[in-house]
């Protein structure tokens, strides 16, 4: 078996086009399926057919283009821990957290690991909790910052930080803002605004209505961003959720309060993840280590 043939094979399996995946590699299109035939006899198997559009992988092909891709994250890992030990690089550290943890947690840990570690770079970006651990499994990612997944997906590693409990807040004017207690009947005709990082409380306060019988949530503004949904709460009608340790920050900016709903406890465990198989360079390391003592000084003061 020829490495270089199954390098290429990847490539054309990612352009799903032999004309494509020859300019890529910058061969001529009957070299590569030279390659690729070459490559088939050696496995003793088809690994693709051709189509109108292009090629579709085979059964075998799928399965070897998902190890030829954990090879490839084998050997990024090998190279990237091969420089630090040699040249004493500290490197980059891709990190996707969940926008609600970016000012909290993310943010003092971010600052105490560039002052004892000033060499190191890092790329943060905000992520749902579906598309950082996807992003972690491709190696596009080295950590993630978000809610811990049950059961856990058994090719991440998820660290436990701290805990979180969801409530539901509104604008300080609101009609139910003044109540001493608010029934989950009291929810039914409100309108809500929801985030790609709502869940569970949304979905799971949307069960208990139906379950007595009332219509489900009814959701007028969804929008990736938290800032946008807090000046939406404050300024409107509209209902919305956040983590309990979250509205503090969003009461120093915004008039809105919390509402106190009967039967409504829902918690939430968060995390940092990481690949079971992963590399984790000195940097990464040192970050999980301040993230779980920043995580505990953030519920020693909840």
């Amino acid at each position: 078996m020829n490495f270089r043939d199954i390098e290429y094979f990847a490539v054309l399996a990612e352009h799903g086009h032999v004309g494509r995946a020859a300019e890529a590699l910058g061969l001529s299109q009957p070299a590569l399926s030279v390659s690729l035939r070459r490559l088939e006899q050696s496995m003793n198997a088809k690994l693709c057919k051709r189509t109108p559009k292009g090629i579709e992988l085979t059964d075998v092909g799928q399965v070897l283009l998902s190890q030829v891709r954990r090879l490839r994250q084998t050997r990024e890992d090998v190279m990237r821990e091969i420089a630090d030990l040699s040249e004493g690089r500290a490197g980059n550290l891709r990190i996707g957290a969940h926008a609600g943890l970016i000012d909290s947690l993310l943010g003092p840990a971010c600052c105490t690991l560039l002052k004892s570690a000033p060499n190191v770079t890092l790329s943060v970006s905000v992520e749902s909790s579906d598309a950082a651990l996807a992003a972690i499994r491709e190696g596009r990612l080295d950590l993630g910052l978000n809610v811990m997944q049950s059961p856990p997906h058994p090719d991440i590693v998820q660290e436990h930080l701290l805990d979180d409990t969801i409530v539901v807040f509104a604008a300080a004017g609101h009609r139910l803002a003044k109540r001493r207690q608010v029934t989950l009947d009291d929810l039914e005709d409100e309108r809500w605004t929801a985030t790609a990082f709502s869940a569970p409380a949304l979905p799971l306060l949307s069960l208990a209505l139906q379950d007595r019988g009332r219509k489900p949530l009814r959701y007028v503004v969804q929008t990736s961003s938290l800032t946008f949904r807090d000046q939406l709460v404050a300024n409107t009608e509209l209902l919305g959720t956040s983590s309990k340790r979250l509205l503090k920050q969003i009461k120093a900016r915004h008039r809105v309060v919390e509402l106190p709903i009967r039967g409504f406890n829902v918690k939430r465990s968060v995390g940092v993840f990481y690949r079971k198989d992963a590399y984790l360079s000195p940097a990464a390391r040192q970050f999980i280590s301040i993230l779980k003592t920043t995580a505990k000084i953030i519920a020693k003061e909840q």
